[in-house]
């Protein structure tokens, strides 16, 4: 890995293993395939292909922080309207 991309490797990790506790599925099963993704590129040096693949990481955070935000949408939805309208 190139070495000044590591920290922002490790934060994108830490940050999406966060993200992964309240994930669906269980945190267990998104903490197993957050580290075989991870670990599946652990040999690449090229700094423009970390680089995309960060953007990608961020792409999913995105995307997680989403779905959450909708799921707690739905339940106060739920909770707070009629379920005839």
């Amino acid at each position: 890995m190139a070495y000044p991309l590591r920290s922002e490797v490790v934060r994108l990790y830490k940050n999406l293993l966060y993200l992964g506790r309240e994930y669906p599925k269980g945190a267990g099963y998104f903490r197993d395939r957050l580290k075989s993704a991870f670990l599946k590129n652990k040999d690449v040096k090229d700094p423009e292909i970390i680089k995309q693949m960060i953007a990608r990481g961020e792409f999913v955070v995105n995307e997680l922080e989403a779905l959450y935000y909708l799921r707690k949408y739905r339940a106060m939805k739920k909770r707070y309207y009629d379920a005839e309208e």
